[in-house]
């Protein structure tokens, strides 16, 4: 069976830099996948290349078989892959429900009234703020509203982009359910996460990303017991 994502030997560089030198995974349909690296080992980079907001150099990324190189961002999203990215981004002017509209620009009044719904079962935290402004809320509850606005275009694949960044503990935790329980209900997730003990443990297989390059791959609870992640990356 073709994998739902398929990236090859991906170049991205920004001027002299090379963010990103010959990265190559898979995603299956129903999996969760993290990316796990320190800082500028090129994660952030490899999720915006796939989801259009950067244009490789070289290499390929096939969505359900088809290349989403040189797509623009909006029609990546129209074809079932969306980006929750880094720091929330909502538009803090904008009340929750209005955050939530512009998640679902995609889809149709009927196809939204419907999602919404689905999002304030998950969020519920979200139907209680629906007027409030997004600026107001705290980093937790951002998080939620930026996860939530991602899952109104009805995503095959969700890419999750440092989702626990800020949070506290209890937070985290909260956080870390709704990933598991999403995935539960059928969304494919790519996830890329500093707290690598965390990601593996829910990821069913992982890449561990290091200066542009996959330097490790395994299950989830492999790379947990791997001593070389387990010192670089979960201090131990």
């Amino acid at each position: 069976m073709a994998a739902l994502l398929s990236v090859r030997d991906l170049h991205v560089s920004y001027g002299a830099i090379k963010a990103v030198q010959g990265v190559s995974f898979d995603i299956n349909e129903g999996e969760i996948v993290t990316l796990i690296g320190a800082n500028g080992a090129g994660k952030s980079t490899t999720l915006n290349t796939i989801s259009g907001l950067i244009k490789p150099d070289s290499g390929s990324i096939d969505f359900k078989g088809e290349s989403l190189v040189g797509i623009k961002p909006h029609k990546i999203v129209e074809r079932g892959l969306a980006l929750c990215p880094e720091g929330r981004r909502v538009f803090t002017q904008l009340s929750v429900a209005e955050n939530l509209d512009m998640g679902g620009y995609t889809r149709t009044d009927a196809e939204n009234a419907e999602t919404i719904e689905h999002v304030y079962e998950r969020f519920p935290r979200l139907r209680e703020r629906v007027n409030q402004s997004a600026g107001t809320m705290s980093g937790g509850e951002q998080q939620m509203l930026a996860m939530g606005r991602a899952l109104m275009s009805r995503p095959d694949l969700l890419m999750l982009d440092e989702p626990s960044m800020g949070l506290a503990p209890i937070l985290v935790d909260e956080i870390f359910e709704i990933i598991r329980a999403l995935n539960d209900q059928g969304t494919t997730i790519l996830l890329v996460e500093q707290n690598a003990s965390m990601a593996l443990s829910v990821a069913d297989r992982g890449y561990v990303l290091e200066v542009g390059h996959i330097s490790k791959t395994g299950t989830g609870r492999d790379l947990l017991h791997d001593d070389d992640v387990r010192k670089a990356y979960l201090g131990g």
